[in-house]
């Protein structure tokens, strides 16, 4: 994605389910064969109640990002706020990462000067870690179960944004073809993560 163009994205909040499409982050699309695995079954984690700090950085050690988060909301027309380019942004309207759900966090893959936050996530394979801190000292650990891409006319809505039993993730770029015309590419890159531990520190 580019500084040339954002797509609106329009989001039920009671459903928590993204209507529209945003460029490059959470769109429509086509499933492909290019993945590297089917998203696991959700599995529970002790502890995945409400969590009270906000997250402050998300760790992907496999591809070296290390990334302030910003909260994501809604604009005045219903649509999803881009995060900054060298900055990744979580979705404000649902689960915070490691609560119940499918917590949503998005970056872009490039800009008008180059490679940014989220450029090299297609090389994420099943396994991989990823750890979301949040500002009290509480930590969240995800292992990445699969990933797909789609073409962005047939996104699937509902299976990225929809209710889950577990504390999940997805990790959100835009992938494919760039097209100049419309300033966007033509494919989105979901990564499905579970979480495996959170880790909150002893009171004082």
């Amino acid at each position: 994605m580019t500084k040339a163009r954002w797509d609106r994205t329009t989001i039920g909040v009671a459903t928590l389910i993204v209507v529209v499409g945003l460029s490059g982050i959470v769109g429509a699309g086509l499933r492909v064969a290019s993945r590297i695995g089917e998203p696991s079954a959700p599995q529970a984690l002790a502890g995945s109640g409400p969590l009270t700090g906000t997250p402050l950085t998300v760790r992907i050690p496999a591809i070296e990002v290390d990334a302030e988060l910003d909260r994501l909301g809604l604009d005045g027309d219903g649509a999803l706020e881009a995060p900054p380019y060298d900055r990744a942004g979580w979705f404000g309207g649902g689960p915070k990462p490691g609560e119940t759900g499918p917590a949503v966090i998005a970056a872009h893959v490039d800009s008008t000067t180059g490679p940014v936050v989220f450029f090299r996530l297609k090389s994420l394979q099943a396994g991989d870690t990823v750890t979301v801190a949040y500002d009290d000292g509480t930590t969240v650990d995800f292992v990445v179960t699969g990933a797909e891409r789609f073409r962005k006319d047939e996104f699937p809505t509902e299976r990225v944004y929809g209710p889950t039993e577990g504390a999940d993730l997805r990790l959100i770029t835009c992938i494919g073809t760039f097209d100049r015309g419309s300033g966007s590419y033509d494919e989105n890159l979901v990564v499905w993560a579970s979480a495996t531990s959170r880790n909150t520190p002893a009171p004082a």
